[in-house]
């Protein structure tokens, strides 16, 4: 069974993959729909793949020029059924098993609704319910924590993104290509930024495997990685984590510091750059580990930081900077001993029924 560093280092080959396929998986299913019509788009995911689309987000929505928003979907099948009629709906399930996601693709399509509904497993109880299945582009994952595949609902997100925006003419073609170009620049850097996240997780693994509580912190697009650093620390390494934007961490988690904490900062190099550094001087003041994770080159890297040194558009950023963060939720849980090939509640689903 593989790990999830194995799935890192084949994110490469998956990504590739997708890319190869881009219009087997997508561009025929999106031609089938009338998209000229749409004027908002509403994804549902619960965990990692919700993590994912907020990674994808602002992406999106410059590139699509739309309200595009993202809801957990048991809230939206259960309280929340206001959808307009022009919106478009992408429901998320990559083993296409989920109880929430399966019940609402139904409950929308019944009241007509244009649902694309994307998963990894094509005969899976989503992929035989709904009108219009979209495959994620790679293997049925083969262990119970998500990682490439998180990473890769990313890239589908932003490739399913710019099959509409050219249908719905948002963008011309020499910008779509140049976005395609910037795509094909970060596969083309993974194994290195690969290499270089295992050596950084390898030098810092005995400051993190003291950790109490580990905080990730993002804006743009690496919120969704902040998130996904909370999900993974807790599912993997079974302690205590946040994963929070840059404001919302300022108002009001920030009250909760104590010297234990590790906080982890997942820097783009983006808009929100200086602010993020004033927040860092904070920090620094009150809590001895402070780390950054930096997109590309900074002049403000200290020692015990990690340069991915990948000059890219700052929206693009989540394709890649989860990378170091996967490979510390491995690494901590093997420090730990903690099983990961094997559920650690094998009963949940069966007293939930959280899975079809």
């Amino acid at each position: 069974m593989k790990s999830i560093e194995d799935y890192v280092n084949l994110e490469p080959s998956f990504y590739q993959g997708v890319l190869d396929h881009y219009d087997d998986l997508f561009v025929s299913t999106v031609k089938d729909v009338e998209v000229t019509k749409i004027d908002n788009i509403v994804i549902y995911a619960t965990g990692s793949s919700s993590n994912a689309a907020y990674g994808a987000l602002p992406f999106m929505s410059k590139v699509l020029g739309l309200p595009v928003q993202i809801q957990e979907p048991s809230i939206s099948e259960n309280y929340l059924m206001n959808v307009s009629e022009n919106s478009l709906s992408i429901a998320i399930s990559q083993g296409g098993h989920s109880y929430s996601v399966v019940e609402l693709v139904q409950r929308l399509q019944q009241a007509g609704h244009v649902v694309f509904s994307l998963t990894s497993e094509l005969d899976s109880p989503l992929a035989e319910i709904s009108d219009h299945v979209l495959s994620m582009g790679m293997p049925v994952k083969e262990m119970p924590y998500v990682s490439a595949g998180y990473s890769v609902v990313i890239l589908d997100l932003i490739l399913i993104s710019l099959t509409i925006a050219r249908q719905k003419g948002q963008l011309s073609e020499k910008e779509i290509k140049d976005y395609l170009q910037q795509i094909d620049q970060i596969v083309e850097a993974l194994p290195s930024i690969i290499s270089k996240s295992t050596e950084w997780v390898t030098k810092q693994l005995s400051i993190f495997s003291n950790a109490k509580r580990l905080s990730f912190v993002g804006y743009g697009a690496t919120y969704g990685v902040a998130r996904e650093g909370e999900t993974k620390i807790t599912e993997a390494v079974r302690i205590s984590a946040w994963g929070k934007e840059l404001e919302e961490y300022m108002h009001g988690p920030y009250l909760g510091l104590n010297n234990e904490d590790i906080v982890i900062f997942i820097e783009p190099n983006g808009k929100l750059a200086e602010r993020s550094g004033l927040l860092k001087k904070f920090l620094n003041q009150h809590i001895q580990h402070v780390y950054t994770i930096y997109a590309n080159h900074n002049q403000s890297l200290l020692e015990h930081d990690l340069e991915l040194d990948l000059e890219i558009d700052e929206l693009l950023a989540s394709l890649f900077m989860t990378i170091p963060v996967h490979l510390l939720a491995y690494r901590l849980s093997q420090e730990k001993g903690i099983d990961l090939q094997h559920s650690a509640y094998p009963d949940f689903d069966k007293i939930t029924s959280s899975k079809i």
